[in-house]
Parts: structure tokens; sequence; C-alpha cells
């Protein structure tokens, strides 16, 4: 910077030099040929006062020549026609010879002075109006020294002082350039510093001039961003930890789609591990395109985004989209697992579902008791003792579904933990089979080991063996349904159920124990809530259960559970 700035300043003082320079000497030029001009009218005018007087004498010839070797003129007389009325040649100069001769006559037969000199001073003309009869202008011409010598010396000296000048001027620059360059590039290594991201670099001002008064304002500038700066990171640093303690996922990255920031919850639940920075955007669901979403938030005029995905059955998330802003290169991916409340609300619903369809059917036995009690019945005492058993029986076992339900749902919450015990299900089995209403082409066979004991909920398995009895009864006609209970590997116990109905079509049989299906091969009666509550049942009770089906032979349900203890080791 100091070479250009010193350059700068020489050019600016040889410019500076030589138009000082320049007008001196052109207002020397002009002084000198207004000097000689004035030197020409004043001998000028005192050679047309004596020519006056020697008109007035009659000798005029003589007084030409008199006058014309005192005053050094070459005189001519013209006439109102502009017509020499003397020699064309006087002082040995031609008339034809005088510069612009005839311009100054015209002015001068016009009443005006015409004044002009030539060649630097050397030569000057004058035309004068005469006021006599016989000659109406007077031309003069006379020969000076003229200034060419003087303006000549003034130029030789001016030269010198212009290079003075100059060396001057580039010596002057160069050390203002030197000492302002060193200032500047204190600024300049402090501003560096800064952008580096170092805010300790002092800087001093040694002077109170304009660059001094930067410096200090620099320097005040520097302290602010230095409280700012660590001010953000602190916040930043605060945000960052807020976001990592949250629960839901929370990932922010650029145009290119690649991650600026992840929490470990966003990294858990798109990838099961964490996100770094640069890396690119997940494709976790093969069922929704996340990253097509997240091109989607970078479109002009993109607004907020909630969709809610669900991978599984078994995990539920929702994805809200916050798009980038105006000026803004990043958007937000807020991702929540809902899968336990979701998972909440299906009990609820389940739960809600199963209590109707279980309790649907001890309320219509009583209802119906109550309904033949009113009609007669009840003045019949042994009608009356079997209608109010039949009241007392079905309240017996509606408080008995009640309790089940709660106890299902509370182990599908996981509020409690099933109470299981040992329980023998032959003797369930023989219960539930003596009071199985079934059409008379219908035989009910029942193959137990009575040793086998099963850790169960009673309730829970009186339900899921209720269930699956009575929905063989319904849909075999004729026939047979046959329970065997037997040993199954070394820790558990099978329970089949194989009715001779109404079979399955094998297309239909993977949905079956689906919440309110029915499948049109046994008719549409009911909720289809019966084997969902079964399979709810037994997984609740840690057992598998499993439907077969084959045209002509019916269906078979097997139930497996954990083997307890023999009977007879009670």
């Amino acid at each position: 910077m100091r070479w250009w700035l010193g350059l700068a300043f020489a050019v600016i003082a040889a410019v500076t030099a030589l138009l000082a320079a320049e007008g001196l000497i052109r207002r020397s030029e002009s002084a000198f040929r207004k000097d000689a001009e004035a030197r020409a009218v004043e001998a000028s005018v005192a050679a047309e006062v004596a020519l006056s007087r020697a008109v007035e004498r009659g000798n005029l010839d003589e007084a030409l020549r008199t006058v014309s070797a005192r005053r050094r003129l070459a005189l001519f007389l013209f006439d109102g026609d502009g017509r020499p009325i003397t020699p064309v040649r006087a002082s040995q100069t031609e008339l034809d010879s005088i510069p612009q001769a005839d311009v100054a006559v015209r002015a001068a037969l016009k009443g005006r002075r015409h004044v002009e000199s030539y060649d630097r001073g050397r030569v000057t003309v004058v035309a004068l109006p005469m006021p006599w009869d016989s000659s109406s202008a007077l031309l003069t011409y006379s020969l000076q020294p003229g200034y060419a010598a003087t303006m000549t010396m003034i130029r030789d000296q001016i030269l010198p002082a212009v290079t003075l000048a100059v060396v001057l001027g580039a010596l002057a620059g160069l050390l203002i350039a030197t000492l302002t360059t060193r200032r500047l590039r204190r600024i300049e290594k402090a501003a560096r510093a800064i952008e580096s991201g170092n805010f300790s670099h002092r800087l001093d001002a040694r002077f109170h001039d304009e660059i001094g008064l930067l410096a200090v304002m620099f320097d005040r500038m520097r302290v602010r961003l230095r409280e700012s700066f660590e001010r953000i990171q602190s916040e930043r640093l605060r945000l960052r930890l807020t976001i990592e303690r949250l629960d839901q996922g929370v990932v922010s990255f650029d145009e290119e789609l690649n991650v600026e920031n992840a929490n470990s919850a966003a990294g858990r639940l798109l990838v099961g591990e964490a996100l770094d920075e640069g890396d690119p955007l997940p494709e976790p669901w093969p069922s929704f395109p996340l990253r097509s979403l997240a091109r989607d938030l970078f479109a002009a005029g993109a607004k907020v985004t909630n969709v809610r995905v669900s991978p599984c059955e078994a995990l539920h998330y929702t994805v809200c989209g916050i798009p980038a802003g105006a000026g803004f290169r990043t958007a937000l991916f807020v991702i929540t697992d809902v899968s336990e409340v979701e998972r909440l609300e299906q009990i609820e619903r389940e739960f809600v579902a199963n209590a109707a369809h279980e309790l649907r059917t001890p309320v219509a036995a009583i209802s119906s008791a109550v309904e033949v009690l009113e009609a007669g019945a009840k003045e019949s005492v042994p009608e009356r003792d079997h209608f109010l058993a039949i009241i007392e029986r079905q309240s017996t076992k509606l408080a008995r579904l009640s309790a089940s339900l709660l106890v299902l749902a509370r182990a599908q919450t996981g509020e409690e933990s099933l109470q299981t015990v040992p329980v023998e299900p032959c003797a369930l089995l023989e219960s539930i089979a003596a009071s199985l209403p079934t059409g008379e082409h219908v035989v009910v066979e029942l193959d137990c080991d009575p040793s086998l004991v099963v850790l169960a909920e009673p309730d829970l398995l009186d339900q899921v063996f209720s269930n699956l009895v009575a929905n063989a009864a319904k849909h075999t006609e004729r026939g047979r349904i046959t329970i065997t209970t037997r040993r199954f590997e070394e820790d558990r116990v099978e329970i089949e159920f194989a009715d001779t109905g109404t079979e399955i079509p094998y297309a239909l049989q993977p949905r079956i124990f689906e919440r309110f299906y029915r499948g049109e091969a046994r008719g549409r009666n009911g909720f289809g809530l019966g084997l969902a509550i079964v399979r709810q049942a037994v997984r609740a009770l840690d057992g598998t259960v499993e439907l077969q089906s084959t045209p002509g032979s019916g269906t078979t349900v097997r139930v497996t559970l954990p083997l307890a203890k023999e009977a007879g080791a009670v």
C-alpha cells in the first residue's frame, strides 16, 4: 500500500506543480504582452499628437520621418476608404508585411482602437482613428525586444522546482503511507483475530486522528462482539443441553439433506445410533419417504407439516417438519415416539369392546330370567327357584367376567402383573362342557389328563376356555366337539378344541384373531371379538394360540400354557 500511496503523492505533487507553473507562465506572458501593447499604444498616441501638430503647421512629410525615427515606429495614414495616403514603405517596413493590417485599419475607420502584439511582444500593431479631413486612420508598426528570453528563463527555472516538488511529494507520501499502513495493518490483524474467533487481541490507539478513532471504535466493537459471542455460546449450550434431554428426536438439516445437529433421541428413533454432523439424513422407514418430506420443506411457501408414521404394528411416530424460513438454509424434524400412547389407547378401546362382548351373554340371561319371572313364573315355586338360580349363576359369572377383564387390561397396560396360580384345566373344562348349550345332534367329548396343571390366572383361563368352547358350539350344527389336553414339550401343556362344524377358508385364517373380524364362512353374527379376546388373554398368560381349519374336517384351535406341576405332587 505504501508504494502506490507514495506514487500517488508524487503524481499529485507533479500535477499540482505543473498546473501552478503553467498558470504562472501564462500570467507572466499575459503581463508582458499587455506591457508591450501599452508601450506601443503610448508611442502611437504620442505620434498621433505630433502628426496632428504637423498638419496644422503644414509639414506632415517631415513630421512623419521625424516621429518615425524618434518613436521607432513605422507610420501609415489611410483615407476614409482605407487607402494609404502615405508611402507603403516606412522605416524599412512594407505595409503588406504587417500582420492583420487590413483588420486593424477597418477597426480604426469604424472609430475603434485596435491593438495586437505578435511574436511574443516583438511586434505590436496599433490602429487609431484620425479626426482629419484628409486622413481617417493611423496604423503604427513597432519593433521591441519582446519577452521571449524572459519567458525562456522563467521556464528553465520552473523545471527544477517542479522536479523538487515531485521528489518531496513522493517522499512525504511514502512516509505518510508507511505510517498509515502500519496502523491499518494493526487494525487488520485485530480483524483477522476476530474472524478466527479470537476476541482477546486488544487494539490501542496511539494518535487521536481519524485512524486512531477508527481503532478505538474497532476495539469497542471487539469487546461487544466478545460479550455477544459468549452470550450466544452460553445460550447455544443451554439450548443443546435442553434439546439433548428431550424425549423427542430433534434433527436439523441443510438443503443437501445433510445433518447439522441431532440429539441422541433422534439417532435412537431413526437409525438406532447417534447421528453426527455431516451425515446424510437417513431413510429409516420403507413405508414412508422421510427424505422426500425433507426436500419439500425447502420449497417456496412450505408450511409446518405433521405426519403419523407406523413402521410396524408396535411402533408409531409423529413427525413434525418445520420448513426453512426466508433467508435460512436449515429445516427441522421433531420426531415423537407415540407407541406407548397408541398402545394405551388401543388397550382402552379393546377393554370397552371386550367388556361389551363378554358381558352381553350374562346380562341377556339375567334379563330373560327377569322377564319370565315378571310374566308369572314367580308364582310357581319350582320355576321361581330355577330362574333365581339362573340369575345368581349369571350374576356370579358377570362379576368374574368384570374382574377378569380388569385384570387383563391392567396386565396389558403394565399397571400390575398377573397373579398366576396352579390351575387344573380338566376340572374347569368339565364345568364349562356341562353347562354348554348344544343341539341334539352335537356330541361333546372331553379327553383330559387330570395330572396336568397349568400356571394361569383362573378367571382369565375360564374366559379363554369359555370363548373357545362357545365358538365351537356356535358353528357346529351336527357332529362332534372334542376337547383334549396333553403334555407338550417339557414345560408346556396343550389344550386342543376340535369341532366338525363349518370350516374357515385358508385365506381368511390369518385374520381370524383380528378384532371385529367376522369370517364369511361362519356367518356374521356377533362382534368379531371372541377370538381376539382369547389371543390377548393367552398372550397375557405367556401362552400361544393357533388355529387350523381344513375343508371337510372342521376347525381345530390349540392353546399352549406354561406347565405348573402334576396333580399328584400337590
